[in-house]
């Protein structure tokens, strides 16, 4: 008697050959688990906006950018990139650094703006939408100058989340409010947010590479220890400062890409490969 579907036997040869194909190894696992990791630490930043605890909501927008910068290396360094990375962290940065500090500063000083005060948030955050999907669209360009890998194109997500929030770390630094109060900081927050989707040249941590010279080893690990020590122990004055420096940098980072930029024209540009990364910052 014929059946219409073939029997099948799950321990046959064939089964066992394909469940043992369908494993995925333990080093591919890691870095999305970090960047889950960072997705919750932005997550619990949006409750802490909600319930008024601001320095929490700020430390967990922090710890997000932290392991933001931690995932990409640790996959790069496990050889374990995949486009399903590349997406959760996109899909990651997108909530840590485009909806919570929006919900932040509308908790913190925009919502007595009422709708105008949303709808700054709301600016931001697309601003953080579109920053991110034409970074990933970026990724495909092949004939990018190879010079060019030593800077964004806009204010990179991370970056913007951590520059857009100084109105915060300055009042809890102690200074006192803008006299101009919620209005200066919903224009400060448009003017960063729109400083992500231009196309002001910023500089790239990964100018900097990714290996120390062996006579400055030692000297990198007492700077990381003094600046962690640092940031524990005057947390909003260290963020204010590092706010101001990066802002500084904008200029600088123009200039420097613009000789870049005629040098390379004159001399005949040189091209090469874009390399893939999953990384805005």
């Amino acid at each position: 008697m014929s059946m219409p579907f073939p029997p099948f036997d799950p321990d046959e040869p064939g089964s066992r050959r394909r469940r043992a194909l369908s494993r995925v190894p333990v080093r591919q696992l890691l870095p999305n688990m970090i960047t889950l990791l960072a997705l919750c630490s932005g997550l619990t930043s949006i409750r802490m906006s909600f319930e008024d605890k601001f320095d929490v909501a700020i430390a967990a927008i922090v710890l997000a950018a932290v392991l933001d910068a931690l995932d990409g290396r640790v996959a790069r360094i496990l050889k374990s990139t995949s486009r399903f990375g590349a997406e959760l962290d996109s899909l990651a940065d997108f909530v840590n650094f485009g909806v919570a500090p929006s919900i932040l500063l509308y908790a913190w000083a925009l919502d007595g703006l009422g709708n105008i005060g949303w709808i700054s948030g709301l600016v931001f955050a697309v601003c953080v939408a579109l920053r991110l999907a034409r970074f990933n669209v970026a990724l495909d360009d092949r004939d990018r100058p190879s010079w060019a890998g030593r800077f964004f194109t806009g204010v990179p997500a991370p970056a913007g989340a951590l520059t857009v929030l100084l109105p915060v770390y300055l009042q809890l630094a102690g200074i006192p409010e803008f006299q101009a109060g919620a209005p200066a900081v919903l224009v400060y927050e448009l003017t960063i947010g729109f400083l992500m989707v231009s196309r002001l040249p910023t500089y790239s941590g990964k100018q900097f590479g990714e290996r120390v010279p062996s006579e400055l080893v030692l000297p990198v690990f007492v700077a990381f220890i003094l600046i962690v020590a640092l940031l524990i122990a005057f947390p909003w004055q260290v963020l204010s400062i590092g706010t101001v420096a990066y802002l500084a940098s904008l200029p600088v980072a123009f200039n420097a890409h613009r000789k870049l930029a005629g040098r390379k024209t004159a001399g005949g540009g040189e091209t090469a490969p874009a390399t893939k990364s999953s990384k805005d910052g």
